[in-house]
């Protein structure tokens, strides 16, 4: 073997093989970037009504981070519970002009936009940055089990209680269970990053 053939297997080899590592390294980073918050899909189209009866969809979220949920106005269940963690994240980040809060109601035979109005003052929003949102039925499910992967059910009445997080670029970053306060501890950990981010 010569020289040159010796030296490209002792050098060249190796410095093939550090680009090649490094390189898988930067896209693993690059897909799960946010300080190791892992990306779980991404929001595809959709278009709902907001309570002042504006359209809200994907494009409305892009650009803000996005906290989620499935809720109905007259649930005596888990809703109220959820939607009051969900009230301490939205004052807990009231100055943070780039964090939204977004509850799909999944009873839009009940859930009018003046019922939606109604119950956000309850919980005394005021602003946009928390939207209550209705659709019709088919579209609430779909947007449930086939965007968001939550488990399907009879609804209102089954419907997932997870808060979920969804980043600036539409891509679902995290579901957090509403009645768990490590979880609610994480999600406003996984917020406060993407938003400094």
């Amino acid at each position: 073997m010569n020289d040159k053939k010796i030296k490209w297997v002792f050098i060249g080899l190796p410095a093939v093989l550090l680009l090649m590592i490094v390189g898988a390294w930067g896209i693993h980073k690059i897909k799960s970037s946010n300080s190791g918050i892992p990306v779980f899909g991404k929001v595809t189209s959709f278009s709902f009504t907001e309570r002042n009866a504006e359209p809200f969809g994907s494009n409305e979220l892009s650009g803000k981070v996005s906290i989620v949920n499935f809720f109905f106005t007259t649930c005596e269940g888990p809703c109220p519970r959820m939607n009051a963690r969900v009230a301490e994240l939205y004052k807990y980040f009231s100055a943070a002009a780039s964090v939204q809060f977004v509850s799909i109601s999944v009873d839009p035979v009940r859930d009018s936009l003046q019922a939606l109005g109604d119950y956000a003052a309850r919980f005394g929003v005021n602003d946009r940055r928390w939207l209550f949102l209705r659709a019709p039925i088919d579209d609430v499910k779909s947007l449930s089990e086939n965007v968001f992967m939550l488990a399907g059910g009879d609804m209102p009445s089954l419907h997932s209680t997870k808060l979920i997080l969804v980043d600036e670029q539409n891509s679902i970053r995290g579901y957090y269970s509403s009645d768990d306060p490590k979880d609610l501890q994480l999600l406003k950990k996984h917020i406060l990053v993407l938003v400094e981010d």
